[in-house]
């Protein structure tokens, strides 16, 4: 197995990231081949798709052992399920997949660049193949979710005040309101009075949730 790509982001850190790929279209991505890779005639082909597969490794989450069963997010972390039944990241393999949407692929100084959205991974995770998403084969519309489509929640109403969202690039708001109203807290973490926080794209946010309502009351420039 050898690493293909990288992705590059405004995630530095896991917390924060969606839980799924897809859940925040305005979340953008590029993914940079190694360098023995950079050959435009091995995307030759690509741009006609409008989505593809993307096989990565959960880098930061290897261990020796591994668990039969796992406490997935979604239930609260309190509840386990067996490890196949879940998309946890503590697996036998630490191999990830994830559809994305293709938006563009661009010619830049270390090569040919794929422009991607709806990404969950964190910058600089290791991708080891590229596959196209085909409508025919892998769209299944009858398919049923377990229980994870049985605790389908519909978001937090995220609200941010206009002198820390004037703090914020523009071209970010879209993405870190779509990351915000996913719930970026650990499943078993409620406190009304905690304040949270996560790195994102230079920043570390830092917010409350009440009930439905998530509020940014921070945001600081991360120094270098």
């Amino acid at each position: 197995m050898h690493v293909i790509a990288r992705i590059c982001n405004d995630f530095p850190t896991k917390f924060g990231l969606p839980r799924q790929s897809g859940l925040v279209p305005g979340l953008q991505s590029r993914i940079v081949l190694e360098k023995e890779y950079r050959i435009p005639q091995a995307l030759r082909g690509l741009e006609g798709y409008s989505h593809i597969w993307l096989l990565w490794e959960f880098h930061q989450a290897k261990r020796e052992s591994w668990s039969p069963t796992v406490r997935p997010p979604r239930l609260g972390g309190n509840t386990r399920m067996g490890v196949f039944a879940t998309r946890s990241p503590f697996r036998p393999n630490p191999i990830g997949l994830s559809c994305v949407k293709l938006e563009a692929i661009v010619q830049e100084a270390e090569g040919p660049v794929l422009i991607v959205s709806g990404a969950d991974l964190m910058d600089g995770t290791p991708i080891y193949d590229i596959k196209p998403y085909l409508p025919y084969a892998d769209c299944h519309p009858e398919a049923t979710g377990g229980f994870a489509a049985e605790v389908m929640d519909h978001g937090l109403q995220v609200e941010i005040p206009e002198e820390i969202l004037s703090l914020i690039p523009k071209e970010r708001h879209e993405a870190l309101m779509g990351v915000l109203a996913q719930d970026p807290r650990p499943g078993y973490q409620q406190d009304p009075d905690r304040i949270y926080g996560f790195s994102f794209s230079g920043m570390e946010i830092r917010f409350t949730v009440k009930g439905q309502v998530l509020t940014v009351c921070q945001v600081e420039k991360i120094e270098k």
